[in-house]
């Protein structure tokens, strides 16, 4: 007899078994899917990971601890009934191993994460609601098969050892009972199949099986492919569940082990507590059946719902996803849109998935610059723009809702005055230093943290400005610029003139998104004399603060201050960037810079 039977050969599987093994305890891991599919659903996500008081953190300068973190997961759990003793004991335990030895334990691994942390799920209401306080979400070098890479190593290790057997195409259908507790497993033996990972897989049987093991884990993942299973457990306090959903995960995500586990005696507690994100499209480009893709936003975009009314406060993008399903469900419709601009997708539109993420899966330091340092979004994220059935893009607010109304078939539909009225009122609150809207505060707010400044979160815009790109409409339910950039690059002389706080944010952002070796990129440029930093004299530090005041309500901030200063200094004329402002900036005598490429 087998000292423990494990099965699914997911994230948790794997954990499961690697610690077993690690014992010296003799496992047998049985997975339903082909071994191509090995380590499940986790080699899709996007493996961002929860820590508490990271050195990441601490670097970002951002000030953690687990009083704050225990907070505001209670805020967000909820924890309201008799069966929540349990699982708050653990989600305590949880934040406790987050913050004291979660992230040495997998460091000493091997695994390694991007220099700072994103920000999910804000919140936006009182301190002890819903929401992180602060950013948390550590991005995995690597994603999802990063996070995964260290526990199929241990794993494969432990097989050779003779410790662990996997068993592929076993699909388990019984936790056999003796005594009051689980004895072994019967199921059924599934015909070889040669389907790609996620990619639904035969379910013809060609024999059966059955194993005895001195302890028995399910870790059979949960049921986001099963939609009658999701509705038939739709919580009571969000209405009616949607007539139509996407998946995130592939169909093998179908949560019949819970069912089995349940016969055998187990208890299945709050069946109804779920997450379902709302910013769900569907894949142009499908592995799994219903295939969706979450998108990860920034703040900036203008929410409305299936009647084009704005979405209340504090439902913005990325601050609070349960509430805003809640709301969602509650207008009768199951679709929102997000109306935005060029500059806004460049900057905030990030995709959920290591399929989405080439660059930072593939641990490609080179194409995380030329995909995320260039002008234009990443390369997926313009493959939806341009493929994508969820996107309208216009050069017109008319000509949008137009498109808005024909991806719908009009069900419902749009008025033109109804979205303009929305659309033009955003717009008025940039017109000046001060706002009453919540959602233009929250962005200002966002943007106090560096990292989110310089590359997650858009500088505050117009939507209806004509120079922010054409305005884009995406429903949940072009290409980039980098050949145009490195084309207007060779014509142009060296060396290039540029100003200490211009590279000091150059030098940030390269080491958020590539580390040393992209920085390392930027200081050979110097060297090499391909890029001259100017000293700033005290003449042009005064110009500089002159012209901030005068941009104060843009607003203008001190690297473009000091580009301006420096090319009246120099008599200059032409400025190489993909920052339309340089289009609005007034030189002395009211002359404009040429900007390129144009």
């Amino acid at each position: 007899m087998n000292d423990a039977i494990v099965i699914g050969a997911g994230l948790a599987g794997l954990v499961a078994t690697a610690e077993l093994a690690d014992a010296g305890k003799r496992v047998i891991v049985l997975d339903q899917e082909p071994e191509a599919s090995f380590g499940g659903q986790a080699h899709w996500s996007l493996g961002g990971l929860f820590f508490v008081d990271s050195p990441e953190q601490r670097r970002a300068r951002i000030n953690d601890s687990f009083e704050l973190a225990w907070q505001d997961w209670l805020g967000t759990a909820g924890f309201d009934r008799d069966e929540d003793h349990w699982p708050r004991k653990w989600a305590e335990a949880y934040v406790h191993f987050c913050h004291e030895e979660k992230r040495d334990w997998l460091y000493g691994m091997g695994m390694r994460w991007m220099p700072s942390p994103g920000w999910a799920e804000r919140g936006g209401y009182d301190a002890t609601g819903p929401g992180n306080s602060v950013p948390r979400f550590h991005l995995t070098w690597g994603t999802g098969p990063g996070v995964l890479a260290p526990f199929i190593r241990r794993v494969r290790a432990a097989e050779q050892e003779g410790l662990v057997e996997l068993r592929f195409r076993h699909q388990v259908d019984e936790l056999v009972v003796g005594d009051g507790s689980v004895t072994g497993v019967r199921g059924t033996v599934l015909e070889p199949s040669d389907a790609p990972r996620g990619v639904p897989s035969s379910r013809e049987a060609t024999g059966e099986f059955e194993l005895e093991g001195g302890a028995v884990i399910v870790t059979s993942g949960g049921i986001g492919a099963n939609h009658d299973m999701v509705r038939r457990n739709w919580p009571k306090r969000l209405g009616d569940p949607p007539k139509r959903m996407i998946s995130g995960v592939p169909d093998s995500t179908d949560g019949r082990m819970l069912a089995i586990t349940e016969e055998a005696g187990a208890r299945i507690i709050n069946p109804d507590r779920m997450w379902h994100y709302t910013e769900g499209i569907q894949n142009w480009n499908p592995i799994w059946s219903n295939h969706g893709i979450r998108v990860i936003p920034g703040p900036s975009s203008l929410w409305l719902d299936a009647t084009g009314k704005r979405l209340p406060v504090p439902l913005f993008p990325g601050f609070d996803t349960l509430g805003t399903l809640e709301h969602i469900m509650k207008t009768g419709h199951d679709h929102t849109w997000f109306v935005l601009t060029q500059k806004i997708i460049e900057r905030e539109f990030a995709l959920s998935g290591s399929e989405q993420n080439p660059d930072v899966t593939g641990k490609d330091l080179r194409l995380i610059i030329r995909s995320r340092l260039l002008a234009g979004a990443t390369p997926p994220v313009e493959a939806f723009k341009k493929h994508g059935v969820d996107f309208v893009v216009e050069r017109d607010l008319a000509s949008l809702v137009q498109g808005m109304n024909d991806v719908t078939g009009g069900e419902p539909a749009l008025s033109f005055e109804d979205v303009e009225r929305e659309v033009v009122a955003r717009d008025r609150e940039m017109d000046h230093a001060y706002s009453k809207d919540a959602q233009i505060t929250a962005i200002h707010g966002a943007r106090r943290y560096l990292s989110d400044r310089l590359t997650r979160i858009a500088a505050p815009h117009k939507l209806l400005d004509p120079d922010a790109g054409p305005l884009i409409a995406l429903i949940d339910a072009g290409e980039p610029d980098h050949d145009r950039c490195r084309l207007a690059l060779e014509r142009l002389p060296l060396p290039l003139l540029t100003t200490w706080p211009v590279f000091t944010e150059a030098i940030y952002l390269l080491g958020r998104a590539a580390g040393w070796p992209g920085q390392d990129a930027l200081w050979r440029m110097v060297e090499r004399r391909a890029l001259v930093l100017a000293d700033i004299e005290d003449a042009l530090v005064a110009r500089s603060a002159d012209l901030m005041r005068r941009y104060n309500d843009h607003p203008m901030d001190l690297a473009d201050a000091t580009l301006v200063a420096l090319a009246e200094a120099r008599d200059l004329r032409e400025i190489f960037t993909l920052d339309s402002d340089f289009r609005t900036y007034q030189l002395r005598g009211k002359r404009h810079l040429s900007v390129i490429p144009d």
